[in-house]
């Protein structure tokens, strides 16, 4: 396995390189830079919007390119690269099946913040770790500015008690388990995969030269647009059959342990481990 060709790598953040704790590792950072003298491309590719991942990386903000919103949005120093807002028509469709499905509690993602129409405190207490900036309303019909997502949360489980009420939706829509208590809903080619491809194009950077890191279905699209394709052992079961290879728990440092791997191959030394 030949890790000295990658110029390009793309990890999700929940589950995969934060730990449990939502927490970056001093570790990840150390590798960071040593990634940058190597000239390699960093992505972090996130169902958390933009300003939530930048909150989680600002140290390295200016240095990397962010996919937040799965895929819907994509940028670098706030240039905008790509931009796939869910269209008002079809909003105003998913806010009417919303409307009618029992405890779900819905977020609408904006750029700059989160719309919220719920009184779940499961849901408010998790809005400052991954909405921090929200506004309350009471009709989702209000919200003029464009919507990137809709995050669907269930207090138990969102797999079992919303994606089946959704699932019909994937003609027209993505639709995502993203993790335990989310299902998302976003624009067709709103999606890890498509936003990765549309890099990998602008970079002139091949399928062979590209390291992807994941845990959940949200997930699945890009890990397939890199050949080194890293399941988490805490990823989902799903997950675990697309990606090609697997690396250790987010809380004992998969993506690091991979990444001085990487390093190693760069530097043409032996791994020594994290």
């Amino acid at each position: 396995m030949d890790l000295s060709k990658i110029k390009l790598v793309v990890t999700d953040l929940d589950g995969t390189l934060l730990n449990s704790k939502q927490e970056v590792s001093a570790q990840f950072t150390e590798l960071f830079n040593q990634l940058l003298a190597h000239n390699i491309v960093f992505v972090a590719a996130s169902g958390r919007p933009q300003y939530s991942i930048i909150k989680k990386l600002h140290t390295i903000k200016n240095d990397i390119t962010i996919v937040s919103d799965n895929g819907a949005l994509v940028s670098k120093n706030n240039d905008v690269i790509l931009s796939s807002p869910l269209k008002k028509t079809k909003l105003a469709q998913v806010i009417r099946l919303i409307n009618a499905l029992k405890h779900t509690h819905p977020v609408y993602c904006g750029k700059n913040k989160a719309f919220v129409n719920s009184d779940s405190k499961n849901l408010i207490a998790l809005l400052e770790e991954y909405y921090p900036d929200y506004e309350f309303i009471e009709n989702a019909n209000t919200i003029t500015e464009d919507i990137y997502k809709v995050a669907l949360f269930h207090e138990e489980n969102s797999e079992k008690h919303i994606y089946p009420f959704v699932k019909h939706l994937e003609q027209d829509f993505k639709v995502k388990t993203s993790a335990h208590h989310w299902v998302d809903i976003s624009d067709k080619l709103a999606h890890k995969g498509y936003a990765i491809r549309m890099l990998q194009e602008r970079l002139n950077i091949s399928f062979e030269e590209t390291m992807v890191f994941g845990d959940y279905n949200n997930d699945i699209e890009m890990l397939k647009r890199g050949y080194f394709s890293y399941a988490m052992e805490n990823a989902h079961e799903t997950v675990k059959k697309i990606a090609r290879f697997k690396t250790k728990t987010n809380n004992e440092l998969g993506v690091e342990y991979v990444l001085q791997q990487l390093i190693c191959a760069k530097n043409k030394l032996k791994p020594n481990g994290v």
